[in-house]
């Protein structure tokens, strides 16, 4: 899929999470809630850093468009030392790595030690790139026609300003984990949900996507999990854009209300 439907799945994601949440008597502060889901619709990003074209290698400049060559032949590496012979040939690293649970799981843990182990400027930096993330997913067209500067702005104010809420009592720093010390162990939450679900986006296009790796299927060590070949369709087709788009912002009001205590 494109960055916005991608970036919108993720947000819905995390707002019926915060449905769930509130179902099983663990509710979501609501700047949980909120922060949630735009660290998880910039989340739903990441795995296109092996993509030079993708949004999130333009997103940061040069360090970004470096970090995405990096990531590129790092994948390609790892394709080519674990394929099986019944993997194809292939010239680039694409929907290899960053498109499994595991790198998800991985990203996700990371950030969340960095949370609770860097202390503030940890977590403003996890906000930040996040929240950059997001306005260049949800508000695509307007970040295209502003410079990157400003949109690195906006996403540095807000850091800093839904921070300053969070560490707030009783607003969400310890939500769901806590025991002292473990402020912020659930940012790694939405950041592994963003990612997966990109990649169950992905799966659903022509390509599929290896969201299974390293377990194998079949004699495929990189099988492109997805639905038959007849319910796929093509990244920015009028199925994404018509039909799942929609569905998602319906699924992401219904979950926020239902989070809210709205429903």
């Amino acid at each position: 899929m494109m960055g916005p439907a991608h970036s919108l799945s993720g947000a819905a994601a995390w707002l019926g999470v915060g449905a769930a949440a509130a179902a099983f008597d663990h509710p979501m502060p609501w700047p949980v809630l909120v922060v949630g889901a735009l660290i998880c619709a910039g989340a739903a990003l990441a795995p296109d850093l092996d993509h030079k074209s993708a949004t999130i290698s333009r997103a940061f400049g040069p360090v970004s468009r470096g970090l995405c060559e990096i990531v590129d032949k790092l994948s390609y590496a790892v394709y080519k030392a674990t394929r099986s012979t019944a993997d194809p040939r292939r010239s680039g690293g694409h929907r290899t790595l960053t498109h499994t649970w595991l790198w998800a799981v991985l990203i996700g843990a990371g950030c969340s030690a960095a949370a609770v182990t860097g202390g503030r400027w940890a977590v403003l930096t996890i906000l930040f790139v996040h929240l950059v993330l997001a306005v260049e997913g949800l508000l695509w067209r307007a970040a295209r026609m502003s410079s990157d500067v400003l949109v690195w702005l906006l996403g540095a104010t807000s850091a800093w300003i839904l921070a300053g809420v969070l560490d707030q009592p009783g607003n969400g720093a310890g939500w769901l984990f806590t025991e002292p010390g473990q402020e912020y162990l659930w940012l790694g939450l939405p950041i592994v949900l963003g990612a997966l679900v990109h990649d169950i986006g992905d799966a659903l296009t022509v390509s599929g996507c290896p969201i299974l790796w390293p377990i194998p299927v079949g004699r495929k060590r990189w099988y492109p999990i997805g639905p038959p070949k007849a319910m796929r369709f093509r990244a920015g087709s009028w199925v994404e854009l018509k039909v799942l788009m929609p569905v998602f912002m319906l699924l992401g009001g219904v979950g926020g209300a239902s989070a809210l205590g709205f429903l």
